[in-house]
């Protein structure tokens, strides 16, 4: 990444023990050995929430796509049924204008056993 060959490691530690002296060198060691630990983990947790949410991206897609081709398709055979559904659903006559029933006209027979009664 930075292109650091092995010479520039020991000058940069040989200054770093100059620098710091015997005593704090450890200890900063320690803190950046820490400091890139955790920029590492944050990278890495960075780098793996980017890749899950473009995996659920591409998991949406063909959803997506699925759930439109149901949907037209169920369009398409409501459409097809409408017509069919259209003339059925629609009324003929008016049922409050219908004709009454022939038993309710007057002078209709009755009971038609009745009559067998009053000719015998």
């Amino acid at each position: 990444m930075f292109d650091v060959g092995f010479a520039e490691i020991l000058l940069l530690s040989l200054v770093a023990l100059v620098v710091l002296g015997p005593e704090r060198l450890p200890r900063v060691a320690r803190t950046l050995g820490g400091l890139a630990r955790k920029a590492r983990t944050s990278w890495l947790s960075l780098k793996r929430s980017i890749e899950a949410e473009m995996r659920a991206e591409e998991l949406k897609k063909p959803l997506e796509n699925f759930r439109k081709e149901f949907k037209s398709t169920v369009d398409e055979v409501r459409s097809g049924l409408d017509p069919v559904a259209k003339p059925a659903a629609k009324p003929t006559a008016n049922p409050d204008l219908a004709p009454a029933p022939e038993a309710a006209k007057p002078g209709a027979a009755q009971d038609p056993g009745a009559k067998d009664q009053a000719g015998e």
